[in-house]
This record gives structure tokens, C-alpha cells and sequence, in this order.
């Protein structure tokens, strides 16, 4: 078993270097996940479908998304684990015992993991594939779940059947066999405490967790641990909830490492924020009346913040939804549900998404070479038009249009265009923003009173007013059909 010390002043089995964060290092049973084919399978999927079709450098897969992931999220919970140390060093003196150590280190490295396998069960174009009609049907097969975890009893991470599968639930099917197959105990590490941060599972803490969970706990609470309505909450679920808020919450890992990754290789500056700012201002938020624990802000780190909400606002707005994306977007599905009307294709597609020993072959180079295809037996196609980048002619761009609006707004440009209706082609990105004030409200500001310098939480909306400016919102193209597809 590693030394839980050695582990946290940085010692490391290998280190890799990361265009975005530089070098990352890596411990031996993380190498193992990354070396396993189904986690190689994600250097063959692009991060953004084929946004590189509009700004050419963004070909960067989720294999590097993943593993970015993994270092900021690590990096989440030692700078809160640091600035609490370090304001504790302030007032008196703080000696770490060993139990306290290995508790530290121990959720250090679940984090870790849970956030390398987040999207380990992306399919081909990443959120493309799902949204593709044909791929919609085969997702829904009845027994598809129950197939895909065949001989596996999965009663201690799903307490039911999910009514609908997302690529969440291929992420814990990916990590349940990937984690199987890597030394965990020589990491000292136990499966389920890893698949228990993930999105979508209901799992019960090992017993190390849950004495990592009360150490940790009563070591950063102090007196409050047992205090009010915190002595009847489980103290494990508490901290598997913070946890799991690093691998997918309103500040999370993910998004953090997305939204610099994709502006960097965008070579945009739009999904630009200062993340040491951001981090240095996380700490470790809890109140002893609701109970409450997650994660806080210092009220000078709102700034960060806020421009780290603006710059997921923006890049949105720019770039995920930028109008010829968008096009690229719809052919992309279109030519998805073509290649699938193939029969060997589909039953092929079929079987990779109930059987993890063929789930690997589900990659973006699949479907290239099904595109290919069709493209050559038929030139007016779908797949012709994503093989030789034909773009849709794009019309206009109206916001907050509901269905109805939109059928209307068609209607009105193919008269003016003398063409049939069914020559104009809508796509829309729904912006969910107007829950960024309420989950917002879950993190709590640190604020200090100006003259007893005593320190409270306060909900962020009743600090900031900038969190209330956002709302749910569409944004509509119009385009129409390539001249190629006119005839279909």
C-alpha cells in the first residue's frame, strides 16, 4: 500500500504534458485505467463532435478532456484542503496525524479517478450521438440496461433501472470494468467509493470511506461536526455528496477544464477565466441548522466566479452555438440516422451499445468510414455533405422563438426564397441558464463582518445580483438545404 505522505507531497510514477495545464502527473493505478482500451478508445473521440469543421483547431478528444479533468479536480480539493490549513496556521498550530493523512489522501484519489472515467461512456461525436434520432430508438430498446450489465448484480450502485439511458450511465458500465481490472488494493482504493461520485448511482460508502469520511470530517468541521442538525446526517453521505459536487456540479472539474480546453484549441478568448484565482478562493462550506456541506466562496473570490459563469455564458452563446456549427450539427445527425438505415450498420451499432467487449469500437472513425461509404454509392446524401464539408446556406438567427414561432419564421422565408417550406432547415441550442441562480444558491459566500472579523455563509444571490441576470433561452438558425440535398 503507498504512502498516503509520500502521495501528497507530489510524488508521482510519471508525468505527462497537457497543452492547456502543463505537466500532469500520474499514480500507477491511474496509468492502468489510461492504459485500458476502454478508456484508449477516447483518443477516437473528438471533445466537440465536428466543431473543427469551423474552427480547425478544435480536434482535441475527450482522452486529454479526461485526464485534464482528473488534474483540476485534484487540484480543487488540495487548494481547499491548503487554504484551510493555512487559516488554521493563522491562530494556532496544526499537526496532522496519520489518520488524518491517509483520510486526505484517500479522497484525494477517489476524486481523481471518479473524474478520469467521467466520460469514459461517450460514444461516437460525443453528445451528437445521443441526439441522433435512430440512435435514440436503439438507446431506448426495451432491456437494453439489464443487457448491458448481463451477469453483473448491480443492486449496490442502481437501487432501480434508469427510465432512459444517457452516456452517464455508460461512464459507471465503462468505469465498473475498467476498475475491475486495475489494482485498486495495492492503491489502497475500493470500486464502489469511485463509482459512488459518479453521475446517476446510488451506491453505500465502503467502510473505509466511512472512516476517511469521519476523520476528514471531525478534522474539518472541529466543533461543529456533531452540532445541530449535523449529528443526525450521515457523515459519509455528506462527503460523498461535496465529492461528487467536484466531479459534476454548478463548479466542477469538468466544466472548468472544458471550457479552457475548448477555448484554447478554438483559439477563441471568450472561455477564458483565471482558474489558481477561482481555486484560491474555494473552501469548504458547511451550516449546522440545514445540515449543509459543499462547497464556498470568499466573498473577494466572486469576481472569479462570476467570470467563470460569463465565459460558460459566452462560449455557448459564440461558439457551441455559432450558426454554422449548428448546421454541421444537424447534417451530423442526419447522416447518423442515414448510415444506420444499413443493416449490417445498425445491428452492428446495436450490439457495441449492450456489450462492453465491443463498446470500444463505438468511435468517431467508425462513423467516418460509414460516411465515406455512403458518400460514394450515393452523391446526394447526407454523408457527402459532412465528407466534403457542404455547408448549409445560412438564412437568419432569432432567439426565445417557441415551435410554434419557428414553423411560422419558415414559412415566411420559404416564400421569400419561392421554395417549399421543407427547403428550410431550423436548429436550436437551448441555453439552460435560469438555473444557475437557484444551483448558484448552493454555494455559499464566505463573508467576513468588517469589525469582529467573524466569518458567516451567506446564499450567493443575497451577496451578488449578478447570478439573477441569466435565463433560459434559445437560440434559432434558419438555414437552407444544400443544393446537393434539394432533390431528396
Amino acid at each position: 500500500m503507498r504512502n498516503a505522505i509520500d502521495d501528497l507531497l507530489g510524488a508521482y510514477d510519471k508525468l505527462i504534458m497537457d497543452p492547456v495545464h502543463g505537466g500532469i502527473p500520474l499514480y500507477r493505478h491511474e496509468i492502468q485505467v489510461i492504459d485500458h482500451p476502454l478508456f484508449q478508445r477516447l483518443r477516437n473521440i473528438c471533445q466537440n463532435d465536428i466543431l473543427s469543421l469551423v474552427f480547425p483547431g478544435a480536434t482535441h478528444s475527450r482522452f486529454l478532456h479526461s485526464i485534464g479533468v482528473m488534474h483540476v479536480g485534484s487540484r480543487m480539493f488540495r487548494s481547499m484542503i491548503n487554504a484551510y490549513l493555512r487559516e488554521r496556521q493563522l491562530s494556532s498550530q496544526v499537526s496532522l496525524t496519520m489518520t488524518q493523512l491517509d483520510a486526505i489522501d484517500y479522497l484525494a484519489k477517489i476524486i481523481r479517478l471518479a473524474c478520469l472515467l467521467h466520460d469514459s461512456g461517450h460514444s461516437s461525436f460525443s453528445h451528437q450521438f445521443t441526439q441522433a434520432r435512430r440512435i435514440k430508438e436503439l438507446m431506448a430498446r426495451p432491456n437494453r440496461f439489464e443487457d448491458l450489465w448481463v451477469d453483473v448484480d448491480i443492486r449496490g450502485i442502481y437501487a432501480e433501472p434508469p427510465e432512459e439511458l444517457e452516456h452517464e450511465h455508460y461512464s459507471v458500465r465503462v468505469a465498473y470494468d475498467v476498475l475491475n481490472s486495475v489494482d485498486l488494493a495495492s492503491a489502497g482504493l475500493h470500486r464502489d467509493d469511485v463509482l459512488g461520485i459518479m453521475e446517476t448511482t446510488d451506491v453505500t460508502p465502503s467502510g473505509t470511506f466511512c472512516e476517511h469520511a469521519e476523520t476528514f470530517w471531525s478534522f474539518i468541521a472541529g466543533p461543529d461536526a456533531n452540532a445541530g442538525a449535523l449529528q443526525d446526517t450521515s457523515t459519509p453521505r455528506l462527503v460523498m455528496d461535496l465529492l461528487s459536487s467536484i466531479v459534476s456540479g454548478e463548479i466542477d472539474a469538468d466544466r472548468a477544464d472544458y471550457m479552457l480546453r475548448d477555448g484554447f484549441h478554438s483559439s477563441v478568448t471568450i472561455g477564458g477565466f483565471n482558474l489558481d484565482h477561482l481555486l484560491s478562493n474555494l473552501r469548504f462550506g458547511w451550516t449546522v441548522e440545514e445540515p449543509w456541506l459543499g462547497l464556498a466562496i470568499t466573498h473577494k473570490g466572486l469576481g472569479a466566479l462570476e467570470d467563470f459563469v460569463y465565459s460558460r455564458h459566452q462560449m455557448y452563446r459564440k461558439v457551441y452555438a455559432h450558426k454554422t456549427a449548428l448546421g454541421f450539427d444537424w447534417l451530423l445527425r442526419e447522416a447518423i440516422n442515414e448510415v444506420l438505415d444499413d443493416t449490417e450498420t445498425f445491428e452492428w451499432v446495436d450490439l457495441c451499445l449492450s456489450r462492453m467487449d465491443h463498446f470500444a469500437e463505438l468511435t468517431d472513425n467508425f462513423f467516418w468510414e460509414a460516411f465515406r461509404r455512403k458518400a460514394r454509392r450515393e452523391p446526394k446524401s447526407y454523408s457527402k455533405c459532412i465528407v466534403d464539408r457542404v455547408k448549409l446556406e445560412h438564412l437568419d438567427t432569432l432567439e426565445n422563438l417557441d415551435a410554434s414561432g419557428q414553423q411560422v419564421h419558415c414559412q415566411q422565408l420559404a416564400a421569400s426564397l419561392g421554395t417549399d417550406s421543407s427547403e428550410v432547415v431550423t436548429c436550436t441550442m437551448r441555453a439552460r441558464f435560469s438555473n444557475i441562480q437557484d444551483n448558484f444558491n448552493g454555494i455559499k459566500v464566505l463573508v467576513r463582518e468588517p469589525v469582529s472579523g467573524k466569518r458567516h455563509l451567506r446564499r450567493i444571490t443575497d451577496v451578488s445580483a449578478f447570478f439573477t441576470k441569466f435565463g433560459d433561452g434559445t437560440i434559432t438558425h434558419f438555414y437552407r438545404r444544400p443544393k446537393i440535398l434539394r432533390s431528396r
